[in-house]
């Protein structure tokens, strides 16, 4: 475990960024797209920047301790804005950029933020929105200021004019922002960031620059992360995982962050870019693979033969190339010409060339996901985190890869099984509390520092390796008291291209049954190649080959399902194929897209009591929220089918 007087003289985020000015000052510390042309700064230039920011909010008023809200995407500007505010002892508080005006305006309330820097017009505009619910708010600082010209700026500044402000300001304020420095140490305060309120209200994490910068260093060691590495940054700021790679990681090791132009250009950024270090949730992954295996279907007979049979030979002998594993010559010789011919351009078209270091986490990633991957030669693994972890409590060492597991615990983590399968841990990155929430931060850590993951799992007792099977509140009984774990079995139904997002039922029911979400892409390219018209994802999501389809999909996950002992009573008797996608502007998903299962059931009882009444169709209406804020309901009749249920062998009962 590190001990913070080892790092003792680098133990703030404006000391890792005096060392990386003078130790990589002409290096690029970011990079950003913009307008299609590619934009550097170095090190260097960063601490000129933020400087210049820092002194400009000091002459603003910006105090110790107050809290200061960002909004918007990827951007440097916004990276440097977090280190501005820690220069003055202030803290950064991340919003997703993607939330409306009563999400931003519960976080803005709940940490009292004063003042507020957003990307834009669009981000402006839903602060000024519920500015008057917002009594301790007093000035929003905007990068861009395309559409603000005729806007009232007595409260509103532009981020280039504090900056000026500040490089006028410096001689006067030095002394100042030298004592608040001095004043930084490790248990002050690096950053707040929110929970994504799967349950209730999101949470105000409170993580130290102890937390995170112990825990980048010790992240950043396992893996051996260099400073000519370059990451993509495009997860959402108020992300922790953003937070640990783009800053932590990024200022302990002096790597490069690159800031995608935009959603839309990322997969062309990230291929521009070539990351060596790169990470993504499971549905990432999945996407791009996905429209390969559609634009396979349409290639050419030799072409889709030259993929096929090289894909096969890489599947068997590629993920153990990878592990330094003992392979035949000519199985080597194979595989290398696979390289020239199928896997290089592959892995091109994906932009993973130059990885060296890849994980995925969040969800659970299918095996035949995770496999291909692997098997073109790219280090995909996976990790396990939280926020309240500072990320990192388990990773998988190299060559100790599984798609079963989420790996040992990193470097100064200590994990513990609770009686009921919960996993507990402790380290160095565990969070300082729960911002104005005593009694949660009570709950969740004990006064020896072991926080409740609220996942349960188990420990392999032959490699330590941790395993995850659901969040320990899903994990219950069905009504003749077999186990019931709803993840296990969303995970192995999403595994399936065609099927984007599922929710299981069947808590102290009889039977388990599922609501599903189509994957568009998939689903639409699927009808185009068989002359199949349709109109809206509500048509294509009530077609009879679909839902033929779908329930094929399921009565293979019942299969799998039926071969686990403890988990073959969760197989899924009845499902129905949602007239809608879920989405977090309708409240059904988290902004890090997590199922709200409780408000989905609730939302939906219709169509619950439907799949347990023995109904053949429902019809509903149901209201969903549009881009622009405004409300409106859908109606449909959706058809409700039922799946063929594998008998399984006798199983114990859970434990009451």
């Amino acid at each position: 475990m590190v001990d913070a007087a080892s790092v003792r003289r680098l133990e703030t985020f404006p000391q890792l960024l005096a060392r990386n000015a003078q130790k990589f000052g002409d290096k690029p510390a970011y990079r950003e797209k913009e307008f299609g042309i590619w934009q550097s700064w170095t090190w260097a230039e960063t601490q000129s920047e933020i400087e210049a920011l820092a002194y400009g909010l000091l002459e603003m008023g910006l105090a110790e301790g107050d809290h200061v809200a960002l909004l918007g995407p990827n951007r440097p500007h916004l990276y440097w804005t977090m280190v501005a505010v820690q220069m003055c002892g202030a803290v950064p508080v991340p919003l997703y950029h993607d939330s409306v005006g009563e999400e931003i305006a519960y976080v803005l309330d709940h940490c009292g933020a004063r003042f507020v820097v957003a990307q834009d017009q669009e981000q402006v505009d839903k602060v000024i929105e519920v500015k008057d619910r917002l009594p301790t708010l007093e000035e929003v600082i905007y990068l861009d200021p395309r559409g603000m010209r005729k806007y009232d700026h007595t409260h509103l500044r532009l981020f280039s004019d504090v900056q000026t402000i500040g490089r006028g300001a410096h001689a006067a304020l030095e002394k100042e922002m030298a004592a608040r420095l001095a004043r930084q140490d490790g248990q002050t305060t690096c950053v707040m960031l929110y929970t994504s309120g799967t349950t209730g209200r999101p949470k105000g994490v409170v993580l130290s620059n102890d937390n995170i910068i112990l825990t980048s260093k010790n992240s950043g060691e396992f893996d051996h992360l260099r400073q000519d590495d370059d990451i993509l940054a495009y997860l959402p700021l108020a992300w922790v995982g953003d937070f640990i790679f783009s800053v932590g990681q990024a200022y302990w090791t002096g790597f490069c962050v690159n800031c995608p132009e935009s959603a839309e250009t990322m997969m062309t950024d990230l291929r521009e870019i070539g990351p060596t270090y790169y990470f993504a949730p499971p549905r990432i992954f999945e996407t791009p693979l996905t429209t390969v295996m559609i634009r396979m279907e349409d290639a050419g007979r030799i072409k889709k033969w030259l993929f096929d049979t090289f894909m096969a030979h890489a599947r068997k002998v590629g993920p153990k190339i990878l592990d330094g594993e003992p392979v035949g010559a000519m199985d080597k010789l194979t595989y290398a010409l696979g390289n020239i011919l199928v896997y290089g351009p592959l892995k091109n078209t994906l932009g993973l060339s130059r990885v060296r270091v890849g994980y995925t986490a969040g969800e659970a990633i299918g095996p035949e996901i995770f496999d291909f991957y692997r098997s073109l030669g790219i280090n995909l693994k996976q990790l396990y985190g939280q926020t309240e972890a500072s990320v990192f409590i388990t990773q998988q060492k190299d060559h100790e890869v599984r798609a079963d597991t989420v790996g040992t615990p990193t470097p100064g983590v200590e994990l513990k099984i609770a009686e009921n399968g919960e996993v507990f841990y402790r380290s160095p990155g565990v969070f300082v509390r729960y911002y104005k929430n005593d009694e949660s931060t009570a709950s969740t850590k004990d006064a020896e520092g072991w926080v409740a993951t609220g996942d349960a799992g188990f420990i392999e007792p032959e490699t330590g390796h941790l395993r995850i099977i659901d969040r320990a509140k899903d994990v219950g009984k069905l009504a003749d008291g077999r186990l019931f774990a709803p993840k296990y079995v969303e995970n192995k139904l999403k595994f399936f291209p065609n099927i984007l997002e599922a929710v299981v039922f069947g808590a102290d029911r009889e039977m388990c049954c599922a609501f599903i979400n189509i994957d568009l892409t998939a689903v639409g390219n699927w009808a185009e190649r068989n002359n199949i018209a349709y109109a809206s994802y509500q048509e294509l999501a009530g077609h009879p080959q679909v839902l033929d389809t779908i329930q094929k999909h399921i009565a293979e996950v019942n299969e799998s399902v039926a071969q686990d002992e403890m988990l073959s009573g969760c197989q899924v008797h009845r499902f129905l194929v949602l007239h809608k996608e879920l989405d977090a502007d309708d409240g059904e998903l988290t902004r890090t897209r997590k199922v709200r299962r409780r408000i989905i059931e609730e939302k939906y009882a219709d169509l619950v009591t439907a799949l347990y009444d023995g109904s053949p169709r429902v019809s509903t209406e149901t209201e969903v929220t549009y881009e622009d804020g405004r409300k409106g309901s859908i109606k449909a009749t959706l058809e409700i089918r039922d799946v063929r249920v594998v008998a399984a062998a006798p199983q114990a009962v859970a434990a009451e």
